[in-house]
């Protein structure tokens, strides 16, 4: 009798980790055809989701039943990545007609969503389950606050496959781009991502500039002065 609850109970539970492995997929799917849908060149057509919001709220209905575990970290970081992206809009949305992310009082800090099996706020998806778990600097250049000052939103959803790939590539794409780094001369003005969140940047005894020619094409004098240019927190609208 004990063996055979035993078996039981093993195939109850492979049964739930494969449906769940199932709709993790099936997330990554439906959110891969909703960016592909309303983003391109960065910019995000709040109006048309808007105007139809049927596909925003089935995302949301799918990630609010989704559970995953660090043991797995690219399904983690990829999964929390577009649930992010997606809360965002969602915020913008349900403020829609809104300029600025911050013309929403609490935002990022209070607003809170149903993802992950877990109520939360975009400031905790950031800080508290990416950062704080994983040291990768990168995860800045691919969370997106809905404003134009950030590193643009991709027309595609992360995966756990493709996850190692975008990282790195929107991250080139950032630190190479003349209008998000600003270099002239001896002088070089970081967004300033790079100053609300220097202790990501600097770490094993590296300085910004350090970091920046890890993935610059054009290095930056490692005598350069820096500066932070002021943030631009109009939406990222089409």
């Amino acid at each position: 009798m004990k063996k055979l609850i035993v078996i039981t109970l093993a195939v109850l539970t492979f049964g739930i980790s494969e449906v769940s492995a199932q709709d993790t997929q099936q997330f990554f799917k439906d959110a891969n055809s909703f960016f592909g849908t309303y983003v391109s060149n960065g910019n995000v057509n709040y109006k048309a989701i808007h105007a139809d919001q049927a596909q925003l709220d089935g995302l949301l209905s799918q990630a609010k039943e989704i559970k995953v575990s660090t043991s797995n970290a690219n399904t983690y970081k990829a999964f929390w990545i577009n649930a992010y992206n997606i809360a965002v809009i969602k915020g913008i949305i349900d403020n829609y007609p809104i300029k600025s992310p911050l013309d929403k009082k609490g935002f990022f800090d209070k607003t809170k969503y149903e993802l992950g099996e877990t109520s939360t706020t975009l400031n905790n998806i950031e800080n508290k389950y990416l950062r704080a778990k994983f040291d990768d600097a990168r995860f800045h250049f691919v969370l997106v606050c809905g404003a134009k000052g950030c590193p643009p939103l991709i027309g595609e959803a992360y995966t756990p496959s493709n996850l190692e790939k975008l990282l790195e590539k929107q991250t080139v794409k950032a630190l190479n781009n003349d209008s998000f780094i600003k270099v002239s001369g001896k002088k070089v003005a970081f967004s300033e991502i790079f100053k609300w969140y220097k202790e990501d940047f600097v770490k094993g005894g590296q300085n910004e500039i350090d970091f920046l020619n890890k993935y610059r094409t054009e290095k930056v004098s490692s005598n350069s002065k820096v500066t932070y240019y002021s943030y631009d927190w109009r939406i990222n609208s089409k």
